[in-house]
């Protein structure tokens, strides 16, 4: 999958150090995954749930943080916010 706009987690990670590890990890598995749909996505990522409309919410760091994403498989294009449980009830996720 391509990742679009990589540095908003290194920005995240910079003012929150304790994320870096979970979120490049989750990065790299989602670099390197060549998921068709979200079942196949689900296998890999336990921690994911569809919202609806291709915007799907991975769990980072046990919880402590959301990744929200729009993930298009078809052609695999995946891009979203990075933020607190807090700074994601600030966002409307229809227009990420």
């Amino acid at each position: 999958m391509r990742i679009f706009v990589y540095k908003t987690p290194v920005e995240y990670y910079i003012q929150h150090p304790d994320s870096k590890p979970a979120l490049e990890d989750r990065y790299n598995k989602i670099k390197e995954s060549e998921r068709h749909n979200f079942a196949e996505m689900k296998r890999t990522f336990n921690a994911v749930d569809a919202i609806g409309n291709k915007r799907f919410i991975f769990n980072i760091k046990g919880n402590s943080y959301l990744l929200v994403a729009v993930v298009l498989f078809i052609p695999k294009y995946v891009y979203g916010f990075i933020g607190t449980h807090t700074e994601y009830d600030k966002i409307d996720c229809s227009a990420i």
